[in-house]
């Protein structure tokens, strides 16, 4: 994806069947977990690999409720473990990451 997807546009898109075109693995992730797609979003944060993949994956398994392996993968991202909502640290992510674009 060459040019940077507004916030808003992608959150839209998660209504849709498939991720946009483009899309790194992390953000790809982060787009299969807001269509409720857990397991394929674990796959492509793992598949992600990198400080970005770590970061989403962390995410995830906060997500699950599994503290001690989400910690893990926080240290992995060189991120602090987030403890607000989740919704919240989806969004933050997904702007960190959609300004990379």
């Amino acid at each position: 994806m060459s040019a940077q997807m507004p916030f808003a546009d992608f959150q839209k898109s998660t209504a849709g069947a498939a991720p946009p075109p483009g899309l790194g693995g992390a953000l790809r992730a982060l787009w299969l977990d807001a269509a409720g797609r857990w397991d394929e979003a674990h796959a492509a944060a793992q598949a992600a690999g990198g400080k970005d993949g770590a970061w989403v994956h962390a995410y995830l398994h906060r997500k699950e409720e599994d503290e001690m392996n989400a910690g893990y993968w926080y240290v992995r991202a060189g991120q602090p473990a987030a403890t607000g909502a989740l919704a919240a640290e989806w969004e933050a992510i997904t702007r960190a990451l959609l300004g990379k674009l």
